[in-house]
């Protein structure tokens, strides 16, 4: 990817069961200049049961009446919908992801041919799930919300242990709370999971606005997922915790300049200031008239801009020589 980071817009179900909300969406990923946008493959019956109680978040952007099971119903996408959605994305020359929530979405992602599986943190600690997509052996995306280090490394023993080489599989710190306070983020950890398993790491971002992003990016985010959403106001659970497009490119412009500003490391002028050497630096200048076999000293010589003459780090070692020279006040001292 050479060196530049990987955005993933972060459709999930704001498409509210829409295909031409997610054609918009995948529209305003492309337009913002993410690299990919993904999507939720699941079979609701698969997914939950009828008695599974919905998040806080979820009950707060939802009708009270509406069970985690009926709400999901409604956001499923066909895999009619997915072959559709694929081909917006190639039309619009952005990645189309998807996380798959159960083994039979699996098999359809595969169907799609998609060559990187991103995997939602609730499954961490899904083994046959686990095991299904490391047998693919292809590149994969790992959320680490609500998990444990003991539970990273058990997940990342079944996915390599399946197949899948190490250094295909990235690691996303996450919170899964909607939005996530500050307090919580802990983008430390970020940096604990890459040093622990000597393995890249990203970040998914749960929290309001686009610092923490920006922020995990300059610690050394090699992914990046945030939830996009056409309007914060549209009925759904995530839309609230979302970034509208605007925002979502605003976002993007900051990652991109921040990874152009890490740079390589090496500590010398860069090309935009090198000019300036000779404007800002100083050199060894005549501070009277000096005749030629006077001898150089803090009467008659001293330190001014511009910085094109004898280094004043010499200081030392021109005081006490003569002179072969006549020169004017301000001229540049020459040996």
């Amino acid at each position: 990817m050479n060196n530049k980071v990987f955005i993933i817009a972060e459709a999930g179900v704001n498409h509210n069961g829409s295909i031409v909300t997610a054609e918009q969406l995948i529209d305003a990923a492309a337009n913002s200049g993410a690299d990919a946008i993904k999507f939720q493959s699941f079979k609701a019956d698969k997914l939950v049961s009828y008695k599974a109680p919905k998040a806080e978040y979820q009950k707060k952007n939802t009708p009270h009446s509406e069970s985690q099971f009926e709400m999901i119903r409604k956001l499923e996408l066909t895999p009619e919908n997915h072959f559709d959605l694929l081909l917006h994305c190639k039309k619009r020359n952005i990645t189309f992801l998807s996380s798959a929530f159960d083994l039979e979405s699996i098999e359809l992602l595969k169907r799609l041919k998609l060559s990187l599986f991103k995997i939602p943190s609730g499954e961490i600690t899904n083994y046959p799930y686990l095991k299904n997509i490391g047998s693919l052996k292809k590149s994969i995306i790992l959320s680490t919300g609500m998990s444990t280090l003991n539970e990273i490394k058990n997940a990342l023993t079944v996915l390599i242990c399946s197949g899948t080489k190490r250094n295909k599989i990235t690691v996303l710190h996450c919170n899964t709370e909607y939005p996530t306070p500050f307090e919580d983020v802990n983008l430390q950890a970020m940096l604990t999971i890459k040093n622990t398993f000597n393995i890249s790491v990203g970040y998914s971002d749960h929290t309001e606005g686009i610092a923490i992003p920006i922020a995990a990016t300059a610690l050394g985010a090699t992914v990046i997922e945030k939830h996009l959403t056409l309007d914060k106001k549209m009925n759904g659970p995530d839309h609230k915790a979302s970034l509208e497009p605007h925002e979502f490119s605003k976002m993007v412009k900051s990652i991109r300049d921040i990874t152009s500003a890490i740079g390589n490391g090496i500590k010398k002028p860069s090309k935009s200031e090198i000019n300036n050497i000779i404007i800002a630096r100083k050199s060894i200048v005549a501070k009277t008239f000096i005749l030629k076999n006077d001898v150089f000293s803090e009467n008659n010589i001293t330190i001014k801009r511009p910085g094109n003459g004898i280094n004043p780090m010499k200081w030392e070692s021109v005081l006490g020589r003569k002179s072969k020279y006549y020169f004017k006040k301000d001229d540049l001292i020459k040996l």
